[in-house]
Formats: structure tokens, C-alpha cells, sequence
């Protein structure tokens, strides 16, 4: 049976200094603890649609708005998925203390993969959400043409003088509802609330810096020099209409799944995007409360 959303799920919102700078994040249910972790662009609201079902399922759930995302703050900072890392580490050292689950869509999942392999003793497991092969492409990894498009693109980004130009027509709701389209494959899904949530966090002064020192940040490690470090169990999901991170991307995922030691679960979702979480939640929710549970029958 599908666990169904619940009005008594209360979720609590609060505030977190790290490093000088104002973190927030939100709490809801009590049990063994899971911790979200959002795409770029996104932030805690992402994940509204599964908090609550999860935590009614007996779940303590965490979900964090990464530095320079959402409403924590637009930090002049170098950005990567190394600075992230040690946020979450921080994060479960002072509120967690306890082996949890980290769940991760788009750069969330690299995120995750990468505190799985670096910090094992944080986590019981992982769950991924169409996993970024890095927090950019890599140029090698692009065709030659589109790689001088990404190039130029990346300068302008990053000029004192067009940044601000180029940031401003980026974040427009009209912008940001194209680029929803093109990855939700339900364009139903793509509400006014799912556009304002993107476009609200972009009006701050300093949302244009973040955007210009993520876009140039180095790409991070790759998932499968992660991969062989992590010795928890892994669930894979993946939205099969995703353009970002296509399917074939997750063959390295769907190799591990095939091999009876690997304690890797995979799972292609169908006419589904790059964040089926919120696309197709129903489904989501219900492979990771099934996962969770086959997992703890293990124990």
C-alpha cells in the first residue's frame, strides 16, 4: 500500500550557523534519520511532496538548503562539492550523530555519493535521484562544438560587466519555466509554486555570484571513482526521459545491480524526468519505504 501525505506531519524549520553563514533547514517525524539533499537551483521546498510521507512512515527527516541555495545564504565563497561535503558532515556531527541515509537528486546525489565513500561512518546507506556525473561537464566529456558553446558561455557568466546581464535574463520565471520543460517529462508537474521556488532564492543581490562560481567551479569527482569506496547498501533511481543525465548514463549503476555482491538496487522510472521526486512522488516514495524496509530486515 502507498504511505499517504499526512496533516499531522509537522515540519520544522530552522536555522544552522556554519562557518559564519546562516544554513536552513527543516526537520520533520522521528525514527532512523534521512537527509535530503537537493539539486542545483533547488532547495528544501524540492522535497515537499516527500517529507511528509516519509516521516509519517517513522522516519526523522532532514532537508537542508545547500549554501547559496534556497533561503541559507549567498555566501561569496569557492564553490564544489567538496564545500558541500563538509557542510553535510558538520550538519550530521552537531544534529545527527548516527549512521543515516543520504538521498540525493542531480549534484544532491553526487553530493551524497561523495560523503558515502569519504565519510562511511555518517551512513547506513544511499539513495540516488538521476546522480550528476559532476557538478559540471567536463570539457573532454562534450563535442567540440558544444564545447566552445559552454566555454563562452562559462566567460559571460563570469564578467564583471555581462554576468549580471546574462544572470538577469537566466532567472526570469519565463527562463526558468522553459528549462523546466525540458526536463519534466509530466509538464503538468511544473507549477507556478515549482517556479517561484527557483525564482525566489535567485532575487537576492548576491544570487548571480553563486551562479557564477558554481558555473566555473571544477566538476568534482566522478561516480564511478566514488562508487568502489562505499560499502553501504545504494538505491539507484532514475527518471527515463532525462536529457541532463540520460539514461545511459546510469549504466555503470545498473553493471553494479546485476552482480549479487554488490548491494546495489536499481530502478528506471518511465516517462519520468530528471526529478522524479517531484514528478512521479508517489513512485518514488514508495521504492524508497520498500528499500528502507528490505533494509532493515537485513539488520
Amino acid at each position: 500500500m502507498t504511505a499517504q501525505l499526512t496533516p499531522r506531519t509537522e515540519i520544522q524549520k530552522h536555522a544552522w550557523t556554519w562557518r559564519g553563514h546562516t544554513i536552513k533547514y527543516a526537520v520533520a517525524g522521528s525514527g532512523d534519520p534521512l537527509v535530503l539533499i537537493h539539486g542545483f537551483g533547488a532547495s528544501i521546498g524540492h522535497w515537499r511532496k516527500n517529507i511528509p510521507v516519509l516521516a509519517a512512515a517513522g522516519y526523522q527527516v532532514y532537508a537542508l538548503d545547500l549554501l547559496g541555495f534556497g533561503d541559507s545564504d549567498k555566501a561569496d565563497a569557492a564553490y564544489s562539492v567538496e564545500l558541500w561535503q563538509h557542510m553535510l558532515l558538520d550538519f550530521w556531527h552537531e544534529f545527527i550523530s548516527a549512521p543515516a541515509i543520504f538521498v540525493g537528486n542531480s549534484i544532491g546525489g553526487l553530493i551524497a555519493l561523495s560523503v558515502l565513500a569519504n565519510h562511511p561512518e555518517t551512513a547506513r546507506g544511499g539513495v540516488l535521484l538521476n546522480c550528476a556525473g559532476g557538478l559540471n561537464h567536463r570539457p573532454e566529456e562534450l563535442p567540440p562544438p558544444l564545447r566552445m558553446v559552454m566555454g563562452t558561455f562559462t566567460n559571460l557568466v563570469s564578467s564583471q560587466w555581462l554576468g549580471p546581464l546574462v544572470f538577469n535574463w537566466v532567472r526570469q520565471r519565463s527562463r526558468i519555466r522553459s528549462s523546466l520543460k525540458q526536463v519534466y517529462s509530466d509538464k503538468s508537474a511544473i507549477t507556478d509554486e515549482l517556479v517561484e521556488m527557483i525564482y525566489q532564492p535567485a532575487l537576492d543581490p548576491a544570487a548571480q555570484r553563486v551562479f557564477a562560481s558554481i558555473l566555473t567551479a571544477p566538476a568534482g569527482p566522478k561516480p564511478e571513482d566514488l562508487l568502489p569506496q562505499i560499502q553501504v547498501p545504494l538505491l539507484v533511481l532514475w527518471g527515463e526521459d532525462d536529457p541532463w543525465t540520460p539514461i545511459k548514463g546510469a549504466a555503470v549503476y545498473q553493471q553494479l545491480a546485476a552482480e549479487a555482491d554488490a548491494n546495489v538496487t536499481f530502478h528506471g522510472i518511465p516517462k519520468t524526468g530528471h526529478c522524479p521526486h517531484d514528478e512521479r512522488p508517489e513512485v518514488v516514495n514508495q521504492h524508497i519505504l520498500d528499500w528502507l524496509r528490505s533494509l532493515n530486515h537485513s539488520l
